[in-house]
C-alpha cells in the first residue's frame, strides 16, 4: 500500500489539483507516464525480475504434453 495514510478525500483533492495543473485532456498521458515510470523502477530494482523468475521456474517444473493424448484401442 501507500507509505502515507491517504484517505479517499485526500486522493480526490490530489486528482483535482493534477487536473487543474495539466488539464483534463492530458490526464491519460500523465498517468500513463507515471505507470511507465513505476514499471521501469520495479524492473530495475529487481521486483519484476523476482516474479519473472518464479513464473519461469513454475513453467519449467510442469511437464509439457506432447503428441497424441488419446488412449490407444487394445
Amino acid at each position: 500500500m501507500l507509505p502515507f495514510n491517504f484517505g479517499p478525500v485526500e486522493l480526490i483533492l490530489i486528482l483535482i489539483i493534477v487536473a487543474m495543473l495539466f488539464g483534463v485532456g492530458k490526464l491519460p498521458e500523465v498517468f500513463g507516464a507515471v505507470g511507465k515510470g513505476i514499471r521501469e523502477f520495479r524492473k530495475e530494482s529487481g521486483i519484476e525480475g523476482q516474479k519473472g523468475a518464479q513464473a519461469e521456474k513454475q513453467a519449467n517444473d510442469t511437464p509439457a504434453v506432447t503428441g497424441d493424448t488419446s488412449t490407444p484401442n487394445a
